[in-house]
């Protein structure tokens, strides 16, 4: 008699707390409430179960052409070019082409590439890396650089991958709602010393690196000419 009677008793404490205990989903009124209850919160409320659709993505590309172009690639210890459909990794310093047998995007980093030829616009872009180059200030990762003029005075440039982060949540932020890859661009003269000086491409940061070749720099400059900045201080170079 003793266990049916504690069956029992057991029994009427749990129907007791499960009387207090209602799950909102047994009643649909107290769920409708709750329902009602989230609905009326501020989607970028705090604890809020909205989603915030304000992000756009990422604009740009780590890439430096974001497409494949034919190119040749030479990596060290090679004497011949590989021809490839190719792009640059600015970011992850590395080569980016189409396996020309599993026809997949593989990479290669920059440490074992020697030069890469781009063929782009019907011209040739030469790029190598900065292995073995000194600079007026100290680069600590080898990167790629464009040739623009070889010798005898080297003209080059170096781009670069920065990394915005989005920026719309705070109460004073410039409601930038995506990430963005950003290009930048630096160009480097060797200077008489034989080290890579950083310049802009101005008649003052020439004659700044090169002040003996002042009358050829002002020449040049007050002439008005049709080429492109580029263009015209590999002219005045060719001058040296």
């Amino acid at each position: 008699m003793c266990r049916p009677l504690l069956t029992f008793g057991i029994l009427l404490i749990c129907l007791e707390v499960q009387a207090q205990v209602v799950s909102p989903y047994q009643q649909g009124i107290t769920a409708e409430k709750n329902l009602q209850a989230i609905i009326s919160l501020s989607p970028y409320s705090d604890g809020a179960v909205g989603f915030d659709t304000r992000y756009q993505g990422i604009k740009g590309s780590p890439r430096l052409f974001d497409s494949l172009l034919t190119s040749f690639l030479r990596v060290k210890g090679q004497d011949y070019y590989i021809q490839v459909e190719a792009d640059l990794d600015i970011a992850g310093n590395s080569v980016l082409f189409n396996h020309p047998t599993t026809h997949k995007l593989t990479a290669i980093p920059s440490e074992i590439v020697s030069e890469i030829i781009f063929k782009k616009d019907e011209k040739d872009l030469l790029f190598r890396t900065s292995t073995g180059m000194a600079f007026d200030k100290t680069i600590k990762v080898k990167r790629f650089i464009q040739v623009l003029k070889d010798a005898p005075v080297p003209f080059i440039r170096m781009p670069f991958k920065t990394f915005r982060e989005a920026d719309y949540k705070g109460a004073y932020s410039p409601d930038r709602r995506y990430d963005e890859f950003e290009t930048v661009i630096r160009y480097y003269i060797m200077g008489p010393d034989n080290v890579f000086h950083h310049v802009t491409l101005n008649k003052k940061s020439l004659i700044k690196l090169y002040p003996d070749k002042k009358n050829i720099i002002d020449s040049a400059f007050r002439e008005k000419s049709t080429l492109s900045d580029e263009n015209l201080v590999i002219s005045i170079l060719d001058k040296f």
